[in-house]
């Protein structure tokens, strides 16, 4: 079968993006180190038409196209527009940052928009190997922008770990799926979810490529037992790196679920399995991301652990089994990208040449120094403890309830004590900024752009939290509309 033409209009913005990755790739060639500038707002154009493209596409209809490989829906359109936000605000944080490091080059932007085009394809895949090979895409892209910083041995080693983890992941990932096609004799998230419905799949060997897949998402969303790599690649990577691996990534790792467990795994007979490894999962990221937080020193680490503590968080909305949680899902994730891109932005804004704001005590007395950005950090601060009126406490809020409404009382609660241990950490931070002596008094270097978005965000967590209905009612109209 040939391809028509109406194949072609749902993959507008993954073949804009493409083309322009070439110009990219070409352009730097002739460009010289003082003109680099150009390729970085070329980069933050390809976005914003991705998004435009995206936006201007968008319906309610489900549309199937390239032979079943590649599915739109409100799910996918919503979720790229919020990866463009998020690797777009990440550009802006990070452009002094790469640049008083010597990474200010035309491959940190072309890694950074494959990568991009990684999650695309993720989020959009309606096929055991479209899956497969965003999800390659994405990580090898990730793998390189770790290493890029040559010079430095903390960056290559945890550039290499995350490499044998990862690639021990994707292992198990494809090793489960060509489990899934033995048992389904089908590689199509429709025609697995038909065959399994139908009672024409091979049960045992279904459960147990079911236990791969669940361990290689494990993995990508960095839950406990398979989180080894968070805190180091969180340390060791440059922390414009650091930002980009802990936000967008979570909300394609996100759509990679949904298609997965949801679409593909999610009869009844299969639902109660995998609910039960995301609760074990669940908790176990709960206790350990928290309580393991509480002991670092180092900011990156300790928002490593904070990242796996959400995770857990964000797998209750998806083991709820109902469309509502699963709303309640994406909107968790949604959020939590959004503080990470402010958090990591706060300290990519105390850093400068030579130095790197990743200690806890360089927040010491930030208030002297600037009360504004010490209020923003409070925001964030306050937001991802799960701190009211910010819009953290709203997203933690929905999941719970989601729990509390599949009948997961007990794990709730526990849910909820965990969050108060979490607040510990996040409150910590709070008090050397409003209480402590400063120990640097070097002035804030940023570029203007930076600032602003930097404040936005603060304030949004904030504004958001004051009304979430919008957002909520996205997040859930386009889980109905695409579920």
């Amino acid at each position: 079968m040939s391809l028509t033409a109406a194949d072609f209009v749902p993959i507008w913005p993954e073949l804009l993006l493409l083309v322009m990755v070439c110009v990219i790739l070409i352009a730097d060639l002739f460009l010289r180190d003082d003109q680099r500038n150009g390729v970085y707002v070329l980069s933050l154009l390809t976005l914003a038409a991705c998004a435009v493209v995206t936006v201007v596409s968008a319906g309610s209809d489900v549309s199937i196209v390239m032979h079943g490989m590649f599915v739109d829906d409100p799910m996918s359109d919503a979720l790229k527009v919020m990866v463009y936000l998020a690797v777009g605000v990440m550009l802006v944080y990070s452009r002094t940052y790469i640049e008083a490091r010597g990474m200010f080059r035309g491959e940190f932007y072309t890694l950074v928009l494959f990568a991009t085009l990684g999650m695309m394809v993720m989020i959009s895949a309606n096929h055991f190997l479209s899956l497969y090979l965003g999800l390659e895409l994405l990580s090898l892209s990730m793998y390189a922008l770790v290493a890029l910083q040559r010079d430095s041995a903390e960056s290559t080693e945890s550039a290499m770990k995350y490499f044998v983890l990862g690639a021990l992941a994707s292992g198990m990932l494809l090793y489960g799926m060509s489990m899934i096609y033995g048992a389904t004799g089908s590689l199509e998230i429709p025609r697995v979810a038909e065959r399994i419905a139908n009672g024409q799949a091979n049960a045992t060997i279904l459960v147990f490529g079911l236990v791969f897949v669940v361990a290689g998402l494990g993995f990508k969303f960095g839950a406990v037992p398979f989180h080894m790599w968070v805190p180091d690649v969180y340390q060791g990577a440059p922390t414009a790196v650091a930002l980009f691996i802990s936000t967008a990534p979570k909300l394609a790792a996100f759509a990679f679920a949904i298609r997965l467990l949801v679409e593909a795994l999610g009869h009844p007979s299969l639902l109660v399995e995998w609910q039960q490894m995301l609760a074990i999962l669940a908790v176990l990221s709960m206790a350990i991301g928290n309580i393991t937080a509480i002991a670092q020193t180092n900011l990156k680490r300790m928002l490593a652990y904070s990242t796996i503590s959400h995770m857990g968080f964000l797998m209750l909305g998806l083991m709820s089994g109902t469309v509502d949680g699963y709303g309640a899902a994406m909107f968790y994730v949604a959020v939590y990208a959004f503080m990470g891109l402010g958090t990591f932005g706060m300290i990519m804004l105390l850093s400068r040449k030579g130095f790197e704001a990743d200690r806890i005590e360089d927040f010491k007395g930030l208030n002297r120094r600037s009360p504004w950005y010490a209020f923003v950090m409070l925001l964030l601060m306050f937001s991802l403890a799960g701190v009211p009126p910010t819009v953290g406490f709203y997203a933690k809020l929905s999941v719970l309830q989601a729990a509390l409404d599949a009948g997961y009382i007990g794990l709730t609660i526990v849910a909820v004590l965990l969050s108060l241990v979490g607040a510990f950490y996040y409150l910590r931070i709070v008090r050397l900024m409003y209480f402590d002596e400063p120990t640097d008094t070097a002035p804030i270097v940023a570029s203007a752009g930076a600032r602003v978005l930097l404040s936005v965000n603060g304030l949004a967590a904030l504004v958001i939290g004051i009304v979430p209905g919008w957002l909520m009612t996205l997040c859930q109209q386009a889980m109905q509309a695409s579920l």
